[in-house]
Order: structure tokens, then sequence, then C-alpha cells
């Protein structure tokens, strides 16, 4: 198979970029470009839930790549434009904007989308995270001053209560669970997690579900609980977790069923590929439809999607990987935590806060977590998880690792 001539990637994202950088890499030489919804060239999202709402960076700074960089790379960058049709058997995307890009592969890295609550829209004060202007508006209400109330107790919820905390804001973190991320890290870890947001003066009311919004004026000023408890709040940060970007693809043909649903290769359709937070692809190893929404996978699924846009015939078989840094601490987490592994730390101690736990079921390693021990858990799980032995013998499943990943 030859390299297409022309490459279109929608979505100017990490993954969309790490899959431009990827094919001309690898010698593709033919008309690249990159559309994106957002004005800005491509940026990292890590860092807006914390360097860049906590004012330790300038906006600037998260971009991924200097001008001159993009220069090099020789694509087309349309910003500001979001896609709104494909047309799968000519590869044609229709644009916000009335315009018509074709192309001869189609590259879909449209991420995902926050959910929110149904009375939120039209208030002010409640915000959602996932963009670089989302981070500037939420900053900017932070520093009027107040009580924050964030609505969510995983990863997203975690950092931003986090980071507002060592703002100096008043915070106050809701959740149904009984400690942050204990459906991602079980009961060890979350309850150290509490334990290290009470120590720091964040408010945990968890083990409740919240079920709308108070305001006053076309503002908000509280967060109802399901027991009608009212906790107030000056501003509201709603992170319940994301659905992937796909409304603009109906009528396309594609299937989308919680993301792009793609085969081991990453490949929707003929010539048309997903990658990043919105692809579900086949993962072998696991022999079942995967979605991970995470910085590494975004990188390391764009050089597969690459070289399968070049004419190879790779398959995505990774060990899913995530991080969260929350105060002082520093969290790694390889391969699945399943809710009911046995959990048994291997180094370091949890007294001191620097650790490496190993999570098994039926005696198989599925998972490694350090805290504040990187270089010790990507040694373990280079021991352990090599090519997801242990997780193909443990009958993890892909719900499971989606959860973990969450």
């Amino acid at each position: 198979m030859t390299a297409p001539a022309r490459v279109l990637v929608v979505g100017a994202s990490a993954a969309g970029l790490a899959t431009a950088e990827a094919l001309r890499r690898k010698g593709y030489d033919g008309e690249l470009t990159l559309l994106g919804d957002e004005p800005h060239v491509p940026y990292d999202r890590p860092p807006l839930s914390k360097q860049v709402l906590g004012g330790a960076w300038a906006p600037e700074r998260a971009h991924l790549r200097a001008t001159e960089v993009l220069s090099a790379l020789d694509a087309r960058f349309v910003l500001g434009d979001a896609a709104v049709s494909l047309d799968v058997p000519s590869r044609t995307v229709g644009t916000a904007s009335g315009a018509t890009l074709r192309a001869d592969a189609v590259v879909l890295a449209t991420g995902v989308r926050p959910r929110t609550l149904p009375d939120q829209a039209g208030l002010a004060g409640v915000h959602v995270l996932r963009t670089l202007d989302d981070a500037l508006g939420l900053r900017a209400d932070l520093l009027a001053g107040g009580r924050l109330v964030v609505v969510g107790d995983g990863v997203l919820g975690a950092e931003v209560a986090a980071t507002a905390r060592a703002m100096g804001v008043g915070v106050t973190l809701a959740g149904p669970q009984r400690a942050p991320l204990e459906m991602q890290l079980g009961p060890l870890v979350s309850g150290l997690l509490a334990e290290l947001h009470t120590g720091q003066g964040v408010d945990l009311r968890l083990g409740v579900g919240v079920t709308g919004l108070v305001g006053t004026g076309g503002r908000v000023t509280g967060v109802r609980l399901a027991d009608d408890e009212v906790l107030p709040a000056d501003v509201v940060v709603v992170a319940l977790g994301a659905v992937p970007a796909t409304e603009w693809l109906a009528g396309s043909g594609l299937r989308v069923d919680n993301g792009v649903v793609c085969d081991a290769h990453c490949r929707a359709a003929d010539g048309v590929y997903a990658v990043g937070d919105v692809a579900r692809w086949h993962h072998d190893r696991l022999d079942s439809l995967l979605r991970l929404e995470n910085r590494t996978n975004a990188t390391e699924q764009a050089v597969v999607v690459a070289d399968n846009v070049m004419g190879a015939d790779r398959r995505y078989v990774p060990v899913p990987y995530f991080w969260t840094d929350q105060f002082d601490a520093k969290l790694q987490i390889h391969g699945v935590l399943p809710a009911d592994a046995d959990v048994a730390v291997v180094e370091g101690s949890v007294r001191a806060r620097r650790f490496v736990a190993l999570y098994h079921r039926d005696g198989e390693v599925t998972g490694v977590l350090g805290w504040n021990m990187a270089k010790q858990s990507r040694l373990h799980r280079q021991r352990h998880l090599v090519e997801l032995k242990d997780l193909a013998g443990s009958h993890v499943t892909a719900a499971e690792v989606e959860k973990a990943d969450f």
C-alpha cells in the first residue's frame, strides 16, 4: 500500500499533533492538514488543572510546540472551525464555516467534551475544565474570592480542588465515592488522598450524590446534594467526567458507541482512523473494545496510527497508564487496579508517603501504583506488566480498565 497523497487530521489536539509529527518523522511528504475547533495552536491539557489554573504557567507555556517548530512541520492548520460532517466514501469533512476539506486518509482526533449538570447552562460562576479558555475563566473567578465547590471526586475534581486550595481558596469537594478516586485506586490509596486533602484544608463532602445547583439572580449560590443539603458556593466546577465528541459524525455510517469504534489497527473504516480520547479500539490482549483518556495514550496511539496510515499493519496493545499530581503527591498508575484487588506495598513506606504498591487478582499482578516513586514504579511495570502478559492472564475486563482511567 502506498502512502496517501493527502491526510486530514480532524482535531488540533495533542493526539492530532502527535499523529502529524509521527507521519513526518516516518517520511510522509504529502499534503497534511490539521482542523481544530479552537482558535489556539495545539496545547497540553494536563497542566490546565494545575500549572495554568494555579498561575505558575502563562497560558502560552502550555503550547505543545513553538511557532517555528509548527512551521517546520509543513502542515496546514485550520483553526477555530469545527468539523460538522464526514462523508466516509469520499473522505470529505464539512466545517461550521461551510468549508469542505477532502483527503485520501482522515484521522479523527476530536477528543471528548465535559459532562454537565442539567441546570448549569446560563448560570454564572459555574465552570467545566477542558480547554485553555476554561482554565483561564475559572482562574479569574477564583482570584475574585469566595467559596469553591468541586462537583466530582475523580482525577480532575481532586486536582482542581488541590490547585484551588493552594491558591488560598476555600474548597469543598463533593461526590458519591467514600474517598477521592476510590473507584480508580481502591480504598488504601484513596483513603490516603482523603487524608491529604483534609490535612490541606479541603472540606470533603463525599458519599452523597449531587442533584443540582442553586442560584440567585443568574449566579450560582450553592450545590444541592441528594440528601437535600445545600453547600454554599460562589464558584462551582463540574468535573463529572467526559463523553466522546462524536455528535458531528451522525449520518456518517461510522460505528459510534462510547467513541469511534475501531479495529485493532485503530481503523474505523477504509481510510479513516481514530486516535486519542475519542478512539475506542479492539485491544487484542484484553479481547475487548477499549477507550482511554490520558495524555500518554494520545501520544503512543498516534505513532501506531501514523504507521498504519503509511501502509503498515500494526496493532495497538498498550499497557494503560495515567498519572495525577495533587499537593505534594505525585501518583503514577500502570495497568489496571481492579476494585477487588489485593494490594501489597513492595517498596517504600505508606507512612512516609513514598511507596510502590502492586495490585493482584487471583495471584497475578494487574497494576502498579507509585506514590512519589516514579522511577521505581516504572521498573515494577517493566518487571510485571510486559506486553500485558499478566493482564491478559488475569481476566481483567475492558470496563475495569476504562474505570481505572476515568
